[in-house]
């Protein structure tokens, strides 16, 4: 006789989601010629050091605000593509983390987010994903545009 499955907490699904983006993104910086990493798709656009510069410091200040802390200032841009792909490393190691440590009832606390608005913890993760979603298509194309074809748009698994 098997034992019967516990679905995953909410958090666990959260985590899971977060993951299989920042994952697919990580694997197709890994595959980014360091000299792209001043590319960008349209004059004013940010680069791909830019866009993982900017998801990463929004990973932090989202996860901030689920602390119950006021987000802080953004770090100064990092200096190339390898120190992206670094900062990108760690801010996802955080994430998780953080993620990771919350329950249920976690999810209906209420934090201040943007402009004083008060939000759900389980609001404000779920914008931190579809943040991470329509930024990492952005960076999906500018891969085509170098000649790149992007791995699976989520990483299963």
């Amino acid at each position: 006789m098997t034992a019967p499955t516990v679905p995953p907490s909410r958090p666990a699904l959260l985590a899971r989601a977060l993951h299989s983006h920042r994952a697919a993104l990580m694997d197709l910086y890994a595959e980014l010629p360091d000299e792209q990493g001043q590319f960008a798709a349209w004059e004013g656009g940010m680069t791909f050091v830019g866009l993982a510069d900017h998801l990463s410091g929004s990973s932090e200040r989202f996860l901030a605000m689920v602390q119950g802390q006021a987000p802080g200032a953004l770090p100064a841009p990092s200096a190339d593509l390898p120190a992206a792909r670094a900062r990108l490393q760690q801010t996802t190691d955080a994430a998780l983390s953080t993620i990771a440590a919350l329950n249920d009832e976690d999810l209906s606390r209420r934090v201040t987010a943007f402009g004083g608005r008060e939000l759900p913890i389980s609001a404000l993760l779920d914008m931190v994903v579809a943040h991470e979603a329509h930024h990492k298509g952005q960076v999906w194309l500018m891969a085509r545009m170098i000649g790149l074809k992007p791995p699976m748009f989520v990483k299963m698994g």
